[in-house]
């Protein structure tokens, strides 16, 4: 064999063993930007976000992945809310990051209520949602964290309906309270002395249905969820809020909330902040392959 058919056999070689490290379980596309709520309209059940930024990652060779909004070429974005809920915690105005199932806008599966007065020091207050699709962090160091059960009788693909959710608050970093509510159930946590508060309802959800007998492998949609959170800051989040809109000296700023857990400003780890490095694995690959046969 020659040394240009080695190289082929070498490159297609791992060209197919990316395509077969890809996970089982295909995910539809989601797509999470940050916008302005233009319009709520409860008799068609959507939500319209104006001036749309859209979030991605690039992934450099060293380093951890950097990670920002870019303004998009249309104006306005309308998709359906992920719960009626969405009605009485938004309003016209609010600053908000959203995320969108099978493209960008159509059908939100998170809507994300931010304060803050500069883009790198916003933090969410409320979430009508999939918690775990949103990338940045919490109000107060909160975070969350939440795994749903299926009910293996209720399964369609990938997905069943789930029949919990084991939800766990973080504070600072650290487990403070965990809970298994049923959908329609929810919890509080205000054990911090600051003034502050977490409150969660699980709405409804699915579950994956891979922990099921006889579920295993197959592919299809990912499972989503639906929760509503309510976090009340603590007593000095808007005073800092009042510094900082007036600060001009670089060491008076407010630094940026250290990330925690699933809400952490990094990419959330889902399978697709797992599909950029993968993608540019097989480029390279493909690169290599035009290589080889101009030399032919």
């Amino acid at each position: 064999m020659s040394m240009k058919q080695t190289c082929l056999v070498v490159i297609v070689a791992a060209l197919f063993l990316c395509c077969i490290c890809v996970p089982v379980g295909a995910v539809i596309q989601e797509v999470t930007l940050k916008g302005t709520i233009a319009t709520l309209i409860p008799q068609t059940n959507t939500a319209t976000i104006g001036h749309p930024q859209q979030y991605g990652c690039d992934y450099p060779a060293n380093g951890a992945p950097v990670c920002t909004y870019t303004p998009m070429s249309v104006e306005a974005l309308t998709g359906t809310v992920p719960d009626v809920a969405a009605f009485s915690v938004f309003k016209n105005g609010d600053t908000v990051v959203a995320t969108s199932l099978g493209g960008a806008g159509e059908t939100w599966i998170t809507l994300a209520k931010l304060l803050g007065s500069r883009p790198n020091e916003e933090s969410v207050t409320d979430i009508v949602g999939d918690i775990g699709t949103i990338p940045t962090p919490l109000i107060g160091n909160y975070a969350l964290d939440a795994t749903t059960v299926p009910d293996c009788s209720a399964c369609t693909g990938t997905t069943c309906t789930a029949t919990s959710a084991n939800v766990r608050v973080m504070s600072e970093g650290k487990e403070v309270s965990a809970r298994i509510i049923k959908p329609g159930e929810s919890f509080a946590y205000n054990g911090r002395n600051d003034g502050s508060s977490v409150a969660v309802t699980f709405v409804k959800g699915q579950a994956l249905s891979s922990s099921c007998p006889g579920k295993a492998g197959m592919t299809g949609p990912q499972a989503i969820s639906v929760y509503v959170v309510k976090v009340v800051p603590p007593i000095s989040a808007s005073q800092t809020n009042i510094r900082t809109a007036t600060t001009t000296r670089s060491d008076e700023a407010l630094k940026t909330l250290p990330p925690t857990a699933s809400t952490a400003s990094t990419p959330v780890p889902t399978t697709k902040s797992g599909m950029p490095p993968l993608t540019v694995i097989g480029a390279v690959g493909l690169a290599g392959l035009v290589l080889v046969m101009r030399k032919e």
